[in-house]
């Protein structure tokens, strides 16, 4: 806030009235810091007004519980503390001392966040996470949060330290975000913090017996629990020209990187498969000015996911953006400078992008013996079939209580937060992981927002106009609702998640 700018919201260290305070929450400021009034149940509470995450306004989002939710991408914070208690925030907001004197609140210096007690009582002296995405780096943060004093050795095959994933497809690859936005935390966290990160590092074989882990190379490392969070690996076309160095796949930094460095000098660029990476790539290579055609098999894009009706509106929005559309086709071949569709049209190509999909990296899982069912096999707790074995992220499927099966999902803020009960319950939490699927598309300027997992469903029920840019579905079976996606409308979306959680109808 400039000195010349006067402040358009009350200033609470001069006190508000309970009659101006009639909602659950009063967006004012202290000195130049936005801070948020909330009330919950019978109490009020002074915080800071913006996620930690991507700077969402908390003034939009939830109170729940105790704690306030972020309309963009539901993160949790515990209005008492501050802390961020589900991801994708880990970072804490501020919290004010609140006085009331009569009818007036007013709010004072900012309060010093408690100490946080160790409650849990397994003390491993080692534990291994394998693996360095989102799971992987949740956990290990979450250990440390939970005040475990052992060795952490965190092992990725990745050249690089966890990564901000879903801005490597959205503002990073259109060129809108920093380069340091993207790493999860700089080199001085893991120093600080203690925690031995070991990138570049291939795991062979884990040896659930005498508990220890194998590295190329020979190296052995002992552990007492293990976080197995190796992810999934993108899709590649076994087709001739699969392999040239202007076709790539987009998973990694590196990846992100290097179509970048293509990107410069590409005049047309081809994206094979219509996936949420693949168009999202494609809205982030529209914004550097460059033609983008999308080839995909399935007559209508997200489809399957998102159902016709939305597929078509996403359709018609990368449309709107110069984006040609080529579906109901495969690719057959690739060259220097044309993709060769298999109906024999070709399409003139500097640079290629291979969004078909993941799968989950099981090769470990498989050479140790654990359950696998198109995926680890995972307890309500995220342990594995072998004991001493934890498992989370893309490669896991676990007992979902609200859609009451065994699912498997590929989604960041899942796989943050499996990453963080599996750290607590290797500490001896025996906590249950039921949270309710999340995940968020960004399309141009439009957002969906998608909670719950809907693999199937015989209704969906819309819920303002999908063409207005302002609506609600629900995915429902046999009468139930299991998800519910949305487009600007955002508060409907965690109030969806909120009573999802309680096993209620959401809408």
């Amino acid at each position: 806030m400039s000195q010349d700018q006067e402040p358009q919201t009350p200033d609470l260290t001069q006190g508000v009235t309970l009659s101006q305070f009639a909602g659950d929450k009063l967006l004012g400021h202290v000195g130049e810091a936005e801070v948020l009034l909330v009330r919950s149940e019978d109490e009020i509470f002074a915080v800071g007004a913006h996620c930690t995450h991507y700077h969402g306004p908390l003034a939009d989002g939830v109170v729940v519980d105790g704690g306030i939710r972020c309309p963009w991408h539901h993160a949790c914070f515990d209005l008492r503390t501050g802390e961020a208690v589900r991801a994708p925030a880990f970072d804490p907001i501020d919290c004010y001392r609140v006085e009331q004197a009569g009818d007036k609140i007013i709010v004072r210096e900012k309060a010093t966040a408690p100490a946080r007690r160790c409650t849990l009582k397994a003390k491993p002296q080692r534990i291994v996470i394998v693996g360095g995405g989102a799971a992987g780096f949740a956990a290990a943060e979450m250990l440390r949060r939970e005040q475990y004093d052992g060795d952490i050795v965190m092992l990725s095959q990745d050249t690089d330290g966890p990564v901000d994933r879903p801005n490597l497809s959205k503002d990073y690859l259109a060129g809108s975000a920093e380069p340091d936005w993207i790493p999860l935390r700089g080199a001085d966290f893991y120093r600080d913090s203690k925690i031995d990160l070991r990138v570049g590092t291939e795991v062979v074989s884990i040896d659930g017996a005498q508990q220890a882990v194998t590295l190329k190379g020979g190296e052995r490392l002992p552990y007492d629990r293990l976080l197995l969070a190796t992810g999934a690996e993108p899709n590649r076309l076994p087709i001739p020209g699969g392999d040239l160095p202007h076709v790539h796949v987009l998973r990694t930094l590196t990846d992100s990187n290097a179509i970048i460095a293509q990107a410069k000098d590409a005049r047309k660029v081809v994206v094979i498969g219509a996936s949420f990476i693949g168009l999202e790539a494609a809205a982030a290579l529209r914004a550097r000015e460059i033609e983008v055609h999308i080839v995909a098999p399935e007559t209508v894009p997200m489809a399957r996911v998102l159902g016709e009706d939305m597929g078509r509106f996403v359709r018609a929005l990368h449309e709107e953006h110069g984006v040609i559309f080529h579906l109901g086709e495969g690719v057959s071949a690739i060259s220097d400078k044309a993709v060769q569709l298999k109906s024999g049209q070709e399409i003139a190509a500097d640079l290629v992008v291979v969004g078909v999909g993941v799968k989950p990296r099981l090769d470990l899982a498989e050479k140790v013996g654990l359950a696998i069912d198109r995926g680890v096999v995972v307890d309500r707790h995220l342990q594995t079939s072998v004991p001493g074995i934890y498992a989370a992220g893309d490669i896991v499927r676990w007992p979902d209580p609200h859609s009451g099966r065994n699912i498997r999902v590929e989604h960041w803020v899942v796989a943050e937060r499996q990453g963080q009960v599996a750290a607590r319950n290797m500490l001896g939490a025996n906590e249950v992981f039921d949270a309710v699927p999340f995940f968020w598309s960004q399309h141009y300027d439009i957002p969906i927002n998608y909670v719950g997992h809907a693999e199937e469903w015989d209704e969906i029920v819309v819920h303002g106009e999908i063409a207005a840019r302002d609506c609600l579905l629900e995915y429902k079976l046999g009468g139930k609702t299991l998800a519910v996606a949305s487009i600007f409308r955002d508060a409907d979306s965690l109030k969806a998640a909120a009573a999802m959680e309680r096993g209620l109808a959401p809408v």
